[in-house]
């Protein structure tokens, strides 16, 4: 049985053969740390690491590669903004579509700290209201972090109107945009942004173990480092060096899965995010238009294609979560994830937490519409099995 993976939005697979073949090469080939030693070797791996950087810039139109800061996934990028930025005293305002990368670190620092936090609600559809950030903000906010595209219910949130907002009130922002940079167009500039995070190993198709979070120009006069240690430079320093992007990145850098970014990186810019942001509309109106005609089955998030990305939380009656992801692939294939996501909330938004979540079929690049009509027929074929007077009913002429 053909296997087919629609867990994009816990990290996309297959990669692009390239990918592949630039790990190799430096496995085989370099296999040194940037900016340890003079040799031709070191120095191609710092060339390495400096255009991936350069490409990342490309795909959310950032100024300066110097402020994009290399980390191991989303969550770290998270984590060095939230922590490196928040103080006694503050206040925060986060969503109720947030991920846990961003709920635990605020409730941590909550518990330390004392911090202040509110969780804008969202729609039933996991979307933001900007005017409900507006009345959420304080005196004392510093912080509005935004998770850009959710990964239960697939809703793209306003960003550019949300940071109007919050720069309208000397607030920074700071953007999770874990499932949409590599397929949904994002400029930091145009929409202002502070700081962006993301992962290298969902949207980006490089490989795990691998993001970036990116730092506007005088941020990082305000960011904490929470690591120190060697950079390869400055090394008659006993402290942290202050130049970008030194004063983040700590010891050798996971250079073989940045190699399979920069390749990564470059195949998307070929491409462009706005034809992969268009083969994901096809997918997600496909998928959405066959939803529709499946009795007992439910799904969430925006009906408007223009506000979601290829991510859908779907339930169907008569089943668990866990037990339509074990049918789906046992009987035709199908891998997707099932629960609650690390997005406890957002399943309290939408109505699904006391179910245990949902079952989650997330897409990427190389699904095709016969891939996105395989697993309709699926789901159909499941619910009629069911309940077997729908067969009978289907049967009928």
């Amino acid at each position: 049985m053909r296997r087919i993976y629609m867990d994009n939005a816990a990290t996309s697979f297959p990669k692009p053969p390239c990918v592949h073949e630039a790990m190799l090469h430096y496995a085989t080939r370099l296999g040194a740390s940037a900016g340890r030693g003079a040799y031709v070797e070191a120095q191609d791996t710092g060339r390495i690491i400096q255009q991936c950087r350069e490409r990342l810039c490309r795909l959310i139109n950032a100024p300066n590669p110097d402020h994009l800061i290399m980390t191991f996934n989303c969550s770290d990028g998270l984590n060095l903004a939230i922590y490196g930025l928040l103080d006694e005293g503050d206040h925060a305002i986060a969503t109720e579509m947030d991920h846990n990368s961003v709920l635990r670190p605020l409730n941590e620092l909550r518990k330390r700290i004392g911090l202040e936090v509110d969780f804008v609600r969202c729609d039933a559809a996991g979307l933001v209201d900007p005017d409900e950030v507006r009345q959420a903000i304080k005196p004392n906010t510093k912080l509005l972090t935004v998770l850009h595209g959710s990964n239960v219910t697939g809703s793209v949130q306003p960003i550019r109107d949300l940071a109007r907002v919050a720069h309208d009130h000397g607030t920074l922002i700071l953007i999770d945009a874990a499932q949409t940079v590599g397929h949904w167009p994002i400029d930091v500039q145009s929409d202002r942004i502070d700081l962006l995070a993301a992962a290298g190993h969902k949207g980006p198709l490089g490989p795990l173990g691998t993001g970036f979070l990116y730092i506007r120009d005088g941020i990082e006069q305000h960011l904490r480092t929470l690591k120190q240690g060697g950079t390869g430079t400055r090394s008659e320093q006993a402290t942290q060096p202050d130049d970008l992007p030194d004063k983040y990145e700590v010891g050798s850098h996971n250079a073989i899965g940045i190699a399979g970014l920069n390749a990564a990186a470059g195949w998307i810019l070929d491409r462009t995010v706005v034809s992969l942001r268009q083969h994901d509309r096809q997918l997600c109106e496909r998928f959405a238009q066959g939803l529709d005609s499946i009795d007992g089955l439910h799904w969430y998030g925006p009906r408007d294609l223009e506000k979601r990305i290829g991510v859908f939380s779907v339930r169907l009656d008569g089943y668990g979560p866990d037990e339509l992801s074990s049918a789906l692939e046992a009987q035709f294939g199908i891998l997707t994830r099932s629960g609650l996501h690390c997005a406890p909330w957002a399943h309290k938004t939408i109505g699904t937490l006391e179910f245990g979540g949902t079952t989650r079929l997330s897409f990427g690049p190389f699904l095709t519409l016969q891939d996105i009509d395989h697993a309709l027929d699926a789901l159909s074929t499941l619910a009629r099995r069911k309940n077997p007077h729908r067969e009978l009913a289907a049967e009928k002429p």
